[in-house]
């Protein structure tokens, strides 16, 4: 049976080698309202940027192959204003930065290398044509793409997309993705839970996650062992959003009920049951139509560690960009074992050691809801490793929304 299983990377292979997740819908947004969302059409630049020359400091426009010598001044550029002197072999005028330079001008000497009074300005020294001028296009140039499509907008990205003049900016719209969680155990977070029950953490923490990949999820009554809806439920929640993520149900006891329930309405249906990885054996990737399905694994500490380390792609896709995911380099503080053949998440816990930090592995045990909270992130150790020693150089994977 464990021949069976997949790795992490050939399940997504396999994933999108039968299923072609819809490219998602594209909206237009204020300009305020863009920062985080994901760009659908290329910014390109609809003239040049700066329009014409202007200068780089406060001073005086000059002709360049003019100096150096003496210049009668005639009139001062004003912002916002074009320039109505023309500048000769003769001429300068004063200049602030930014300044559009007039006519026959080609160069700025900055204040503090001329001498001038009311009238009249001495330069003593040579300058060359375009000193201290940002050209015409020097930034951008009519047809220029400036900013590409598919990528989540950042703050400098707002600002060009205003000096472009896009006030609304095309981006796609954010997919709806159904949360379930999955089990007779479960209660609401509100409750006093028995012995035997266990407040509901797991849809919680999904919906975070999903948040932070830019997806916008939304929470469904939990699925009961033996309620009569359960297949019913998912197959309204696919009506009406764009992917379904379950956690729990997805593993092969007799009361795992998520893997017959794909089977029976969905099609293609499941397309990955089983991973050859820990923590997360019992995942399930599936889809109805271009829709995923995400069957996710009921302890909290692999729910969340699939999620992000393995099904990343697939919100990726939904989403239309790439993750914005955050890693540093470490130092293993103490060994970390893995089993051969197998991919192993290990959380680990960073501590400050004035250089490259150290990275203490913890405990992994899925069913702790702790877990990775008390983690700063995670390190991979794949199929080839059976252990890293201490001191091994490593790569810390962020959690999503650190």
């Amino acid at each position: 049976m464990e021949a069976q299983l997949l790795p992490p990377g050939q399940a997504i292979v396999a994933f999108f080698s039968r299923v072609a997740v819809a490219p998602p819908p594209i909206e237009r947004v204020p300009l305020d309202a863009a920062l985080g969302r994901v760009l659908a059409e290329p910014a390109v630049a609809d003239g040049d940027y700066p329009a014409a020359p202007r200068a780089l400091m406060d001073g005086f426009a000059v002709c360049a192959r003019a100096t150096p010598g003496e210049f009668a001044i005639v009139g001062d550029v004003r912002m916002g204003h074009n320039p109505q002197a023309v500048i000769t072999a003769e001429t300068a005028s004063r200049i602030p930065t930014g300044g559009v330079l007039p006519e026959g001008a080609d160069a700025v000497v900055p204040i503090e290398d001329a001498r001038a009074t009311e009238n009249e300005l001495i330069v003593d020294a040579p300058i060359a044509p375009g000193t201290n001028v940002a050209q015409r296009g020097a930034d951008m140039q009519r047809g220029e793409v400036v900013i590409p499509s598919r990528r989540r907008i950042r703050a400098g990205d707002v600002g060009v997309l205003a000096t472009l003049g896009l006030t609304e900016v095309p981006v796609y719209r954010r997919p709806t993705v159904a949360v379930f969680s999955s089990g007779d155990e479960l209660v609401d977070p509100s409750v006093s839970p028995s012995p035997s029950q266990i407040r509901d953490s797991n849809r919680h923490a999904v919906a975070a996650s999903l948040r932070a990949m830019g997806a916008m999820p939304r929470h469904y009554p939990t699925l009961r062992d033996e309620a009569e809806e359960f297949e019913s439920s998912l197959a309204l929640a696919l009506a009406e959003c764009d992917a379904v993520v379950v956690t729990g149900g997805s593993s092969v006891g007799e009361r795992d009920r998520l893997p017959n329930a794909v089977a029976a309405f969905a099609d293609p249906g499941i397309l990955v049951h089983g991973l050859r990885v820990k923590p997360g054996k019992p995942t399930l990737f599936g889809a109805d139509g271009k829709k995923p399905i995400l069957g996710l694994p009921g302890n909290p500490t692999s729910a969340l560690l699939i999620l992000e380390a393995v099904a990343a792609p697939i919100i990726a896709a939904l989403v239309g960009a790439p993750l914005a995911t955050s890693s540093l380099r470490a130092r293993l503080a103490e060994p970390a074992g893995s089993r051969l053949n197998w991919t192993w998440y290990v959380p680990v816990r960073l501590q400050d050691d004035g250089g490259v930090p150290l990275a203490h592995p913890l405990a992994l045990r899925s069913f702790s809801v702790s877990l990775t909270a008390r983690a700063d992130g995670y390190i991979v150790l794949d199929e080839r490793e059976e252990e890293c020693p201490a001191g091994t150089l490593v790569t810390v994977y962020r959690f999503l929304g650190a």
